[in-house]
C-alpha cells in the first residue's frame, strides 16, 4: 500500500526499503471540461538543486529539451502532448545510488506550455497527482494528490526528493506559481535563452 501524502507531508523512501536505488516519479493530471478550447500540453521536469536550492549548471534542469541528466541520475521518458489517458502523464526516472554528492534536493514541477498564449492555468486541471515507485517491482511508494484550486497559476511544484543524511525522503509541496517555466527557472537559478 503507498503512503498517501497530505501538502507538507513528508517520508521516508529508503528507510523502510532498504536497498532502493531506481524509482519512477510518475506525474498527471486531467483538464476539466471548462477549458479554453485549445489544446493543453502540461510538461513535468525535474530540477537537480545544491544545498542552496539552486541547479549549479543549466544541465541539472531535466525536461523535455534536456531528457538525460549527464550522469545519467535522471531521465525524463518524454514529453505528452496532451494529457489524454489514465495513469501517469509523464514519468521521470531516478537512479538515487547515482545522484552526484552535491545534488541535496530534486523538485518535480508541471507548468502549462504557452499558457498566457492559451489563457490556461491550472485552475482548468483537475486530478493532478505525483506518485513514486520503485523501478525494479513496480511498487508503489508513495502518492500525493494536490487538492489544490490554483486558478493563476500556470507551473507547480509538485514535490521533491531530498537527502537526510544517507536516507532519501519525498516533500509534498503543492505550489504554484505565475510566470510558467521561466518563474521555476528564475527560482532554482536556471538561466533560459
Amino acid at each position: 500500500m503507498p503512503v498517501n501524502l497530505q501538502k507538507g507531508q513528508k517520508v521516508s523512501l529508503t528507510k523502510g526499503n532498504p536497498g532502493l536505488s531506481k524509482v519512477v516519479v510518475g506525474l498527471g493530471w486531467d483538464v476539466n471540461q471548462y477549458d479554453t478550447g485549445g489544446a493543453f500540453d502540461l510538461d513535468a521536469a525535474a530540477f537537480l538543486l545544491g544545498e542552496n536550492g539552486k541547479a549549479s549548471v543549466s544541465e541539472d534542469f531535466v525536461f523535455y529539451g534536456n531528457l538525460t541528466h549527464p550522469t545519467g541520475c535522471v531521465q525524463h521518458l518524454g514529453d505528452n502532448l496532451t494529457g489524454v489517458g489514465d495513469g501517469d502523464d509523464e514519468q521521470i526516472k531516478v537512479d538515487l545510488s547515482n545522484v552526484p554528492a552535491d545534488i541535496t534536493k530534486i523538485a518535480f514541477t508541471v507548468t502549462i506550455y504557452e499558457a498566457e498564449q492559451r489563457q490556461q492555468n491550472f485552475g482548468q486541471v483537475n486530478n493532478a497527482f505525483i506518485r513514486i515507485y520503485n523501478e525494479e517491482n513496480g511498487e508503489e511508494l508513495v502518492r500525493y494528490d494536490l487538492g489544490e484550486d490554483f486558478s493563476i497559476e500556470t507551473a507547480v511544484v509538485f514535490g521533491e526528493l531530498y537527502k537526510n543524511g544517507s536516507e532519501w525522503k519525498f516533500n509534498a509541496i503543492g505550489c504554484g506559481y505565475q510566470g510558467g517555466l521561466a518563474a521555476l527557472c528564475a527560482n532554482y537559478g536556471v538561466e533560459v535563452g
